[in-house]
């Protein structure tokens, strides 16, 4: 499925490249996610539990900080897509991040404000205050709608409050794309609360189906669960193999990257997850290896690596450099790697 690109022209005044390939002229989008782990500023926020991220809290968090939190993390999301595209990405959905104050802030680093990046947000219930959002070229997609679909705890608990599905629709490339944005239910909870999650969004991308058949979507998100857990496999649908993939399913690349090629996006006691998972319908693919490519369609996709996101030496050698470890400070990244698909479309003569 990872198909080689050819050369293409880049157009930076529309953000759109094209590559050609197999006598064809294709436009070319990169689509990504990335957990910015815990991209916080240094106010309180009223009714919200971002205590340890306050100057005199457990990890200091002052402007030093932040500052360098913002940059460190805009040179990283500039950075998404350009193996291919000189311009970056177009849509690049995000999580743990806590207010607007945190997203203005970010899109006016330089890089990012030289794109033109702007940001959908909507305040969620998280009790630490983190959200999802979905950052987004403008000059490549146009938004026409977007909400929030809220996670019900399915077993009656309406104590607890965790981050809703972010659900962002409008046009790239001309087509109909959908997009969910998900940060669901930690390692902490029982592996049934993110069955619920699998289970609601897939609830969500079949009522978006019967509304319109037509629709593109794409799923993506921090799971918290591998390619082939439940919640993904079976509650959402997201399938290994293409072949598999009927209706309202998806298909999920990262399981093959996992499974196949041991690769992931974050370490636990040595071994690698793949929680950051990007999914698509079954109307944007290729599976017979044959279409034209009229409708935006699943092309390529990697996990994001640079030596810089990278501990360079000692124990975790190898493995995502965070912000903070073991109450040191690292003035790192994040402890997740972010994952890009490219998706394609012929260009109409």
């Amino acid at each position: 499925m990872k198909r080689p690109f050819f050369v293409f022209v880049a157009v930076l005044l529309l953000g759109v490249a094209y590559i050609g390939a197999q006598d064809r002229k294709l436009m070319v989008h990169a689509v990504c996610f990335y957990n910015l782990e815990n991209l916080f500023d240094t106010c309180h926020d009223a009714h919200k539990n971002d205590y340890d991220f306050l100057p005199d809290g457990s990890y200091h968090w002052n402007a030093n900080k932040y500052n360098n939190k913002l940059a460190n993390m805009a040179r990283a999301l500039c950075d998404l897509g350009t193996d291919k595209l000189p311009y970056g990405a177009s849509i690049i959905g995000v999580s743990e991040v806590e207010n607007d104050n945190a997203l203005n802030d970010l899109i006016a680093q330089p890089c990012m404000k030289e794109r033109g990046y702007k940001y959908i947000h909507l305040e969620g219930p998280d009790k630490r205050g983190v959200d999802c959002a979905l950052i987004y070229n403008p000059k490549a997609f146009h938004i026409t709608k977007y909400f929030h679909k809220p996670y019900v705890y399915e077993n009656g608990d309406t104590a607890r409050k965790t981050r809703p599905f972010l659900c962002v629709q409008g046009k790239l490339a001309g087509d109909d794309l959908t997009v969910v944005v998900c940060h669901w239910p930690s390692r902490g909870h029982e592996n049934i609360f993110r069955e619920y999650a699998g289970k609601q969004v897939r609830a969500l991308t079949d009522s978006i189906h019967r509304a319109d058949p037509s629709q593109l979507i794409m799923v993506m998100g921090d799971m918290n669960d591998d390619p082939d857990n439940n919640s993904m496999a079976k509650r959402l649908g997201a399938r290994r193999k293409m072949q598999d993939v009927k209706d309202g399913d998806f298909y999920n690349p990262w399981w093959d990257v996992l499974r196949g090629k041991g690769q992931g996006t974050l370490t636990y006691q040595g071994a690698w997850n793949l929680f950051d998972q990007i999914v698509c319908s079954r109307n944007m693919l290729d599976v017979e290896g044959k279409k034209e490519y009229k409708e935006l369609t699943l092309y390529g996709y990697h996990i994001f690596k640079r030596d810089y996101l990278l501990q360079q030496e000692g124990r975790y050698k190898g493995t995502p450099k965070r912000t903070h470890a073991g109450g040191t400070w690292l003035n790192g990244f994040s402890d997740h790697l972010p994952t890009v698909t490219y998706i394609v479309k012929q260009v109409q003569k």
